[in-house]
């Protein structure tokens, strides 16, 4: 049978969402058969703009995908930072760039799901991944979330921690400075080989 092809897309301003990508696709890749991309959606900020937000390089290495590319995998995770409760802007411009795939209901029964990234513990990660869920529904896709499949990690008080039910998260702090931790990593890791797992057995 041929590869479950995940592709991982996602937009990141200072560089922690794509960290979660990366981890996302080591833990998609421990899956048996599976194959996964990571993609970076288009910018749409200039350049000026972007230096004045200190916004982290753009990682070369992530191709920038095109919406005609989603149709091609068999599951796709989207990655995004929150702007107010709701994901970025440069995430929903691509994701209104995909009409042409609506209509054919290209994307129709495909597995999804979501990571975040938040400047606060009160920036809105559990709304963002709820009001992302209406880009899903109207293309027909399945929802797949984390859940409580991390275990007892995701109960821990002990620590400052992003993620939830919906999908793994960071925190990036107000400014940027704060680096995705230990914990938040091995989310994302296992959101990746969860979400492949279910991936795989829709191909099948």
């Amino acid at each position: 049978m041929a590869a479950t092809k995940i592709y991982i897309v996602y937009y990141s301003t200072w560089g922690h969402v794509a960290a979660l990508a990366e981890e996302l696709k080591k833990g998609a890749e421990s899956v048996d058969g599976v194959e996964a991309t990571v993609w970076r959606v288009p910018e749409t900020l200039p350049e000026e703009v972007l230096g004045k937000m200190h916004a982290a390089p753009k990682r070369e290495e992530h191709p920038v995908i095109t919406a005609r590319q989603l149709a091609e995998a068999d599951g796709v995770l989207l990655g995004f930072p929150t702007r107010f409760g709701m994901m970025a802007a440069q995430m929903k411009a691509f994701l209104d760039s995909t009409g042409g795939l609506w209509q054919e209901q290209a994307l129709a029964g495909k597995p999804a799901g979501f990571f975040f990234a938040t400047g606060t513990q009160g920036g809105g990660q559990e709304s963002t991944a709820l009001t992302a869920v209406t880009q899903l529904a109207h293309h027909g896709m399945l929802f797949v979330p984390l859940g409580c499949t991390f275990g007892a990690r995701m109960f821990g008080m002990d620590e400052v921690r992003g993620g939830s039910a919906y999908g793994a998260g960071t925190f990036a702090g107000a400014d940027g400075s704060r680096t995705p931790s230990e914990i938040e990593l091995a989310m994302a890791q296992h959101q990746g080989k969860q979400f492949a797992a279910v991936a795989k057995k829709l191909k099948a």
